[in-house]
């Protein structure tokens, strides 16, 4: 194990307190799995066992502040700061899941402090998240194999008859094969197969797909497990369609994309990994991957970032790098500013490398950073203003006549303010004739 990080020593303050109160507290989950696969775990959870709700609550107030979320099953969420950085820690009693209804929330959850850890377990996913442990002792509690299955890069399901329960698990099993290279264990497989996925709403679609996509190093191992386990097939058989047709080019080009997507902000992330994606499916088909995830607007560093609208654009786009490289020797100047107008030009020779198109890629990135248009068109010379100092009169056609003389600039045909003024002159005079 790694050095103590600032979650496992708080971790170790709560477990001290609980212990003095007669209770066990024991850390769960993901926390002690990405330890365990030498990885640094950026979130924690803690189950207490053996207090009652009320003295556990008690007990917290006192290392910081709590937040409690739930009314019957009771997770206490922990917020502390420590050298400016804010931290947070999820402590619950062991939960008893009871299925009541149809759906994903169709659950009745409680905490239960006298639970055994066994039992407490045996309600999670998969065995590489039921493993616990004593965060002062450091003693592993396994009561499910977990440790061993993540030695073999097995992924399996801790209960055959709890499991289909929760439909998600289905989404987190493509999911976590992906981010931590695991083969799915073939029961496990059968099981994800036999579960019903019609209940589940696009958000939480959507937030194990971004987790595929965002998170694992080869996002082809989930595209191979979204077909073993039937995830393409059921809810977006076009997608499952171009895999049969092109899946080993899929593979190449989504593991390529994630390599592109270094060092781009989140919301550029996710565009370019769909867009990837997309653009082995016809326009519609396209299209109808992103609606049928529900892609939204994401909060970029200036402002909302449309994701949906690039990620089209960059599928859409009629000529790529590689189709300018074939026919280099004829491409003029303009066509170089005109691209840089309809797509993000790093987006797309990222998708374009993704795709394989090295050389097509750094021939039409040299042209663009010639040109002065590898961060985005130029700004339009003229503007709105420029007319109405010049005397026209406010009104929709001013709008009209600098987008033309816009144009004319992307051709190369209007160099300064002075030639796109005289453009304009001519663009009026010639509007009033029409």
């Amino acid at each position: 194990m790694s050095s103590p990080t600032p979650l496992h020593r708080k971790a170790e303050q709560i477990a001290h307190a609980v212990a003095q109160k007669g209770g066990r507290a024991l850390l769960v989950g993901g926390y002690v799995r990405d330890q365990l696969l030498g990885m640094a775990p950026k979130d924690a959870d803690i189950e207490v066992y053996g207090l009652q709700a009320p003295i556990l609550r008690e007990v917290l107030t006192k290392l910081g502040r709590v937040d409690c979320v739930g009314e019957s099953f009771r997770v206490y969420k922990l917020v502390w700061h420590r050298d400016g950085e804010r931290f947070e820690l999820d402590v619950s009693l062991p939960r008893r899941d009871k299925k009541v209804g149809a759906g994903h929330k169709g659950f009745e959850v409680e905490g239960d402090p006298f639970a055994s850890v066994e039992e407490a377990a045996r309600r999670r996913d998969f065995t590489l998240n039921a493993i616990l442990q004593d965060p002062l002792s450091g003693e592993i509690l396994d009561p499910f194999g977990g440790r061993q299955d993540l030695e073999k890069r097995l992924l399996r399901a801790v209960d055959a008859a709890h499991f289909g329960e929760d439909s998600l698990r289905v989404l987190r099993a493509m999911q976590f094969a992906a981010r931590f290279g695991l083969e799915i264990e073939p029961n496990t497989v059968g099981i994800c197969r036999a579960t019903p996925l019609d209940d589940l709403p696009r958000e939480r679609i959507w937030g194990e797909w971004e987790k595929w996509l965002l998170k694992a190093e080869k996002p082809s191992l989930g595209l191979r497990a979204g077909g073993q386990i039937g995830v393409f097939a059921r809810l977006f058989p076009y997608l499952e369609t171009a895999i049969s047709r092109r899946g080993a080019e899929m593979e190449i080009a989504l593991d390529g994309a994630a390599r592109e997507k270094t060092g781009l902000p989140r919301e550029k992330q996710v565009a370019l990994m769909l867009a990837t994606l997309g653009s082995f499916l016809g326009w519609r088909d396209a299209q109808q991957l992103l609606n049928d995830l529900g892609i939204a607007k994401m909060r970029g560093a200036n402002g909302a970032f449309d994701v949906k609208k690039v990620a089209i654009q960059l599928i859409g786009v009629r000529k790529t790098p590689r189709d300018f490289w074939a026919r280099r020797e004829g491409i003029e100047d303009k066509e170089f500013r005109f691209f840089a107008a309809r797509v993000e030009p790093d987006l797309a020779l990222r998708l374009s490398r993704a795709r394989g198109d090295f050389e097509a890629a750094n021939w039409f990135e040299a042209n663009l950073k010639r040109l002065d248009v590898f961060a985005g068109p130029p700004a339009p010379l003229l503007l709105g203003r420029h007319l109405l100092e010049m005397g026209m009169t406010p009104g929709p056609h001013i709008g009209k006549i600098v987008e033309r003389v816009y144009f004319l600039q992307l051709s190369g045909e209007v160099r300064s303010l002075e030639e796109a003024k005289e453009a304009a002159a001519g663009q009026s005079q010639q509007s009033c004739k029409n």
